[in-house]
């Protein structure tokens, strides 16, 4: 087992500076006791993709990530054959299939003997593995990231099914790659659309919030250990205000660093509506959301 309690996962992540709650502790300790999937969901920028990347840093695991699109099919997350190679070799053994096919009287015949020998020319050595494959085959215990998955189109999630299910993927050409050491998995979704209940039974089900004032102050905290503490607690809680309002974008965790870094970088120490309305830029990203946050400055400081 890679963790012996949630309390262990709790403290390996904050080493790799994530701040975890005791819910998503306890989910990745029991996924990978389990050997289950994690489904992460949640608003962006939530931290969803950064717990797979503190997961891999803190078991020291090699980090596999395939980011999800629409059109994502299987020779772009799977693997591919490298024809132009396959060409290559069969102009160099040239001669050895002249000598194979050459007691041969029919081109039946012919056929016949090269189909024989396919397992040459059919065989890994000419795959070119894509994210999937790469994890399934590595000897070394991985991390695989399947990002975003809700982006991809619903035929592609049900590809996943076999891999999720029993660790395996199945090559028409070769036969069925079985994981050596099954990989930690997780897949995350913004929501985009509903994932499959048949994928979802596969996997331990994470759902990621917006962090409440105190949690999202220690984030903070942990990139700008130098910033004043009162006007920490004014930037997050002007960023959970803001996050109540009807936007179309609501300001990430990473937005709240940028706000953060930008005051600092200003050299401000307090915040005034003023302030607020010209240092904006970095935490809003429509112009929308932007002249409407303007608006309602007044009801968003804190008193």
């Amino acid at each position: 087992m890679e963790f012996e309690s949630v309390l262990e996962v709790q403290e390996r992540l904050e080493s790799q500076r994530y701040i975890s709650s005791r819910e998503i502790a306890t989910v990745v300790y029991l996924a990978v006791a389990m050997e289950k999937p994690i489904l992460v969901e949640g608003p962006a920028g939530v931290g969803k993709t950064e717990l797979a990347k503190s997961i891999a840093k803190a078991l020291e695991r090699p980090l596999i990530r395939m980011q999800c699109y629409e059109g994502l099919d299987e020779s772009k997350s799977l693997y591919e054959w490298e024809y132009a190679k396959q060409l290559l070799y069969t102009q160099m053994l040239k001669d050895k299939i002249n000598d194979i096919v050459s007691d041969t009287a029919t081109l039946a015949g012919a056929v016949d003997e090269i189909a024989n020998h396919e397992d040459a020319f059919f065989s890994e050595k000419f795959i070119q593995t894509r994210p999937l494959l790469t994890a399934i085959k590595s000897e070394d215990p991985v991390v695989l990231l399947i990002d975003e998955i809700d982006k991809s189109d619903p035929e592609f999630e049900a590809f996943l099914l076999e891999l999720l299910s029993d660790f395996q993927i199945s090559i028409p050409e070769i036969g069925t790659i079985t994981a050596t050491t099954k990989p930690i998995v997780f897949l995350t979704s913004n929501n985009y659309r509903d994932m499959s209940d048949a994928l979802k039974r596969r996997c331990i089900h994470l759902f990621i919030d917006y962090p409440n004032i105190e949690t999202e102050m220690d984030i903070v905290r942990i990139k700008l250990p130098d910033i004043d503490e009162t006007l920490l607690k004014k930037i997050v809680t002007i960023v959970a205000r803001i996050r109540d309002m009807d936007l179309k974008k609501k300001p990430c965790i990473s937005e709240t660093i940028d706000w953060a870094t930008a005051l600092l970088t200003l050299q401000i120490e307090d915040l005034s509506p003023e302030i607020v309305a010209t240092t904006l830029n970095p935490l809003l990203k429509y112009k929308a959301d932007y002249e409407l946050v303007k608006r309602n400055i007044s009801d968003l400081l804190p008193n």
